[in-house]
């Protein structure tokens, strides 16, 4: 593996940023050097002034001698900010788009191990504190520390005692710093832990007030988020503390080092083995070193500490993704399920032994009690999980071997929970196909008897309808998600419950549109309703994940089994009154 390779997989970062990264580094190490040369200046004036004076020919040489470090600063300095912090945030940015992106092509399994604050947290949270440590600490780190080596080498050829007198302590100091990288870990992966649990709590909070305000809960759900937030603070402060303890540890060794010139170079001195010129020079270069160095070793702390977030960025970006035939070959749209498993993250079975076709041109109902695995098998159609044994196929065509976007593009799908966006009725329609004409949205969005209270609203079509729809009710919420579905016109559908929602005069209303969007198309329907899959062409009754029974309503109802006992209950209940 390159260099550029292992440094962008390391700190998870793209090529350019780790040529960057090279970059910012190359650059602090050439402005701390330059910083060096003002010693030099003040190291051969001195020396003039010990030797008799300064002659007429040098206040030249030292007036040119200041304006060339003032320029060689200037310009090092420049450098060094554009490729430390510029750059950087440029990586920034390319950084949160490459997650974003890698996030739209990972299987629905991943997000089924993450919550939504914690995805936020990756993207936006750790990538602020990545942007810190390559614009401030990893830059400087690197550039002092070789800096530094390069002035150290430089020493021992004016006097080896003296030299390690300067040095022994940083190897010391940064060795302290380095024995807490487990510590470190183990305290940043607790504040991680306890910082994920509370913004679980904050965003749970939000999302449920309306239920806890309900049940009269505020009071003892805020009380428990308050309990969370204190111990963040406490799980912070006992961090900042595990890594004080090392890093103010090694910078008391650092500043050993010029007491140990000092006693070291008296020594000398008296003995007549150094000249005073020299003991100077080396008071001014350890004074001058060990600055960078007391910075260096705070920046390796936090280098250290960035190790979690790190990781955290590339658990998604290592993550596998799923790919496929990019070009669609199927020959007509049946769906076949063959023996198809599938569990979720490899523990109980969901489906076990499920085989069906659902042809085209006709309505195959799912039905059966909650948890049979009805959405799971509409949802594997679709590829938003791989199946976990068997094979399903699409017109001859495997499913697997398919990349996802390309293979839904022949689905238009309605989601039991809709999901809209904070925008207006007619671009929350749009998202179905972009590309669509107003006049095509309005036509989708008739069929789907929208403009009975799109029309009503301020605005109309253009009325902003609030954060998932807030604005609407869970009837107008999902005419628009229908909406989508006539308006991308797919030849395969799937309907998860697509009517729940509606009261009976609408549901009626919706029923009448989609047998319009259905014809000649491949239905996949999944209802509790009995009455919404009487007229369906095939029944497949799902139960503890394998198929209990399947044919047309007319056979089932003539076989005992899970339908006919389901269709009586519903009968039953049609019939109970207050």
């Amino acid at each position: 593996m390159s260099l550029l390779k292992k440094v962008s997989h390391k700190f998870a970062l793209s090529e350019q940023g780790a040529k960057d990264f090279i970059k910012s580094c190359a650059a602090c190490a050439l402005a701390d050097f330059v910083l060096m040369f003002p010693v030099v200046l003040l190291y051969s004036l001195v020396g003039d002034l010990m030797n008799g004076g300064v002659s007429e020919s040098r206040p030249a040489f030292y007036i040119i001698g200041i304006a060339v470090c003032l320029l060689l600063i200037f310009v090092t300095s420049r450098i060094q900010y554009n490729a430390c912090y510029l750059a950087t945030y440029v990586e920034s940015g390319v950084r949160r788009i490459t997650l974003a992106e890698k996030l739209r092509k990972l299987p629905l399994s991943f997000f089924g191990k993450k919550d939504l604050s914690d995805l936020t947290s990756t993207i936006m949270a750790d990538c602020s504190s990545l942007e810190t440590a390559f614009s401030h600490y990893f830059p400087t780190l690197i550039g002092a520390v070789a800096s530094t080596v390069f002035v150290a080498i430089s020493l021992f050829f004016f006097n080896w005692k003296m030299a390690l007198a300067a040095l022994w302590v940083l190897p010391i100091s940064f060795c302290v710093v380095l024995f807490s990288t487990k510590v470190q870990d183990a305290l940043g992966r607790k504040q991680m832990a306890v910082k994920m649990a509370c913004a679980d709590g904050i965003q749970e909070c939000l999302e449920t007030v309306r239920d806890l305000k309900a049940n009269n809960a505020e009071g003892e759900y805020l009380e428990g988020l308050d309990k969370k937030i204190k111990v963040v603070e406490k799980r912070a402060i006992f961090t900042e503390l595990g890594t004080a303890v090392f890093v103010a540890s090694a910078q008391m060794i650092l500043k050993l080092g010029i007491a140990t010139v000092a006693l070291t170079g008296g020594v000398l001195l008296t003995g007549g083995k150094l000249d005073v010129l020299t003991f100077f020079m080396f008071l001014l270069v350890v004074s001058r070193m060990y600055d960078p160095m007391q910075e260096a070793l705070q920046n390796l702390a936090a280098i250290i500490a960035a190790n979690v977030q790190t990781e955290r960025m590339n658990e998604i970006l290592d993550h596998p993704v799923q790919r496929g035939e990019t070009a669609l070959t199927n020959k007509g749209c049946d769906i076949v399920f063959d023996h198809v498993g599938f569990a979720y993250n490899g523990e109980e079975s969901v489906l076990k032994d499920v085989s069906f076709t659902a042809r085209q041109g006709e309505v195959t109902a799912l039905i059966g009690p909650s948890g049979g695995g009805k959405t799971t098998v509409s949802r594997l159609a679709a590829r938003f999980w791989d199946l976990s044994k068997g094979r399903i196929t699409i017109g001859g065509m495997d499913v697997s071997k398919t990349e996802p976007e390309t293979l839904l593009s022949l689905f238009s799908i309605v989601f039991q929970d809709v999901t809209l966006f904070n925008n207006t009725i007619m671009e929350n329609i749009r998202v179905g196909r972009k590309d669509a004409s107003d006049e095509e949205i309005l036509e989708a969005a008739r069929y789907a008897h929208c403009d009975e209270f799109a029309e009503k609203l301020p605005e109309t079509w253009n009325t902003m309808i609030g954060e998932n729809g807030s604005e609407l009710s869970g009837g107008e919420r999902q005419r628009i998600s229908i909406a989508r579905a006539f308006l991308k016109d797919a030849p395969i559908i799937l309907l998860d419950e697509a009517t729940a929602s509606l009261d009976v005069e609408n549901e009626t209303l919706i029923q009448s549109a989609i047998s319009e969007l259905i014809r000649d198309k491949t239905v996949m329907v999944i209802a509790h309703r009995m009455r919404t899959v009487a007229d369906a062409d095939k029944i497949v009754v799902l139960d503890g994940g394998c198929v209990a029974q399947q044919g047309s309503p007319q056979e089932l109802q003539q076989q005992e089994g899970s339908f006919k006992h389901m269709v009586e209950l519903q009968n039953k209940a049609a019939g109970w009154k207050l």
